[in-house]
């Protein structure tokens, strides 16, 4: 074995390929094929989209479970540890069976250079295999089509939702962005997307492709009952009536539940009722709207970094009223569209901490600060980090205010290890 330790596989990992992101399956695939890790043997739910998926991801697992099915979980990226990614049965991996993934990945690719993506993904099936995962649920990490998960042919193939991200990769055109994220269909299986008017572009590549597509609306819909906190799913010839809120906060969260549904029937996999409530209630994602109480100030993490995303944000704030102020704690990479979701948030914020991101895409604090000029809510002193950012906003924080730490995943990460 190469490294008897998960740190130092991860660091090796991260410097093997020239690149950090080389979009493409033929790395991936020769070695897929040289491990045996093509054919799951097991049905495999592939979830992509700007926004969502990884809520989408959560719920499908929690409901899959409740059902009584052994999921294998892949997502990314993580939050706090690398183990987060890759789970069976809701048990996060170790790190000697993540050591011993590894080793097995680079023994089988022999000369074959991977990304860290790639190594990951590829560990990740091997984990799935050996733990005799029943059903397979992987997260797409960038657009689609050529992300390292397309390796593996889908049963269901799934779209939260397109908007612009990672525009450096996929591209500005919103019908391009949409074509790569159809990549992962297959032919004559479901391709399920949330969107109710998804961009052409999906319906030409799903076309191309010869999926079955359904979109929100029109195959499978979703409406509020009576009482405001149940609701109605239907499709594919089935109903499921007075299912609760799911346990993630956010009124969007909904949808992204009635998509993990109309997933789940393309497969003929839809629970009965009570146990889809069951699944609801447990599911848990961090850094969605994840909420804390510090003496009485709630702390919200969002890793919200796209317009999109920044605006579902601001609406699940404008569902939870605080009487007090809200304080911003934003830290960003510099090719993400910063002014637009500042512009989204804006109107909510009373006042603005701004930080720097110490890696090489990260905003410098102060470069942060200056595009916060002229914004209606004050501009506190520039942080340099996330934590001394939070730590500054609760010093200043009174009882009923709201402290929302956003931008990145990386902004949100090392605020949220101290909830751990």
């Amino acid at each position: 074995m190469r490294f008897d330790c998960l740190a130092g596989w991860l660091e090796w990992i991260e410097g093997l390929h020239p690149v950090a992101i080389d979009p493409g399956l033929d790395r991936t695939a020769r070695v897929t094929r040289a491990m045996g890790l093509d054919r799951p043997g097991v049905p495999v739910i592939t979830v992509a989209g700007t926004n969502g998926k990884g809520s989408v991801c959560a719920l499908l697992e929690s409901i899959l479970a409740a059902d009584g099915y052994r999921v294998g979980l892949y997502t990314s990226p993580h939050l706090v540890r690398f183990n987060e990614r890759i789970r069976v049965g809701g048990v996060e991996a170790g790190d000697d069976v993540l050591c011993e993934a590894f080793d097995a990945v680079d023994r089988a690719r022999a000369e074959t250079s991977l990304t860290y993506f790639e190594f990951a993904t590829l560990a990740a099936l091997a984990h799935f295999r050996a733990q005799a995962a029943d059903i397979l649920v992987l997260e797409v990490g960038l657009g689609g089509r050529l992300d390292a998960t397309n390796i593996i042919d889908a049963d269901v193939s799934v779209v939260a939702s397109i908007a612009r991200d990672h525009m450096e990769w996929l591209g500005s055109d919103i019908d391009g962005i949409a074509r790569e994220k159809a990549g992962i269909a297959r032919p004559g299986r479901p391709l399920v997307c949330g969107m109710r008017e998804p961009p052409a572009g999906l319906h030409a590549r799903a076309g191309e492709i010869g999926a079955e597509l359904c979109c929100r609306g029109a195959g499978f819909d979703a409406w509020p009952e009576g009482d405001p906190s149940c609701w109605t799913w239907q499709g594919f010839g089935q109903t499921r009536p007075m299912l609760p809120a799911p346990a993630l906060t956010g009124g969007y969260q909904r949808d992204n539940a009635a998509l993990a549904l109309a997933a789940l029937a393309a497969i003929d996999r839809l629970p009965a009722t009570t146990v889809i409530a069951d699944g609801v209630r447990s599911a848990t994602v961090r850094g969605r709207f994840e909420c804390h109480d510090v003496n009485g100030v709630e702390v919200v993490l969002d890793v919200a970094h796209n317009p999109a995303a920044a605006k579902t944000l601001a609406a699940a704030l404008d569902e939870r009223p605080r009487r007090g102020r809200t304080l911003a704690v934003l830290g960003m990479y510099r090719d993400k569209e910063i002014g637009e979701v500042i512009a989204a948030l804006g109107p909510r914020v009373d006042r603005w901490y701004p930080v720097g991101l110490p890696l090489p895409r990260g905003l410098p604090g102060d470069e942060l600060a200056g595009l916060l000029h002229g914004e209606n809510a004050q501009t506190a002193t520039t942080a340099i980090d996330p934590i001394a950012g939070y730590r500054a906003a609760l010093a200043e924080a009174e009882p009923d205010d709201r402290i929302v730490v956003l931008g990145s995943f990386a902004t949100v990460a090392p605020v949220s290890g101290l909830f751990l």
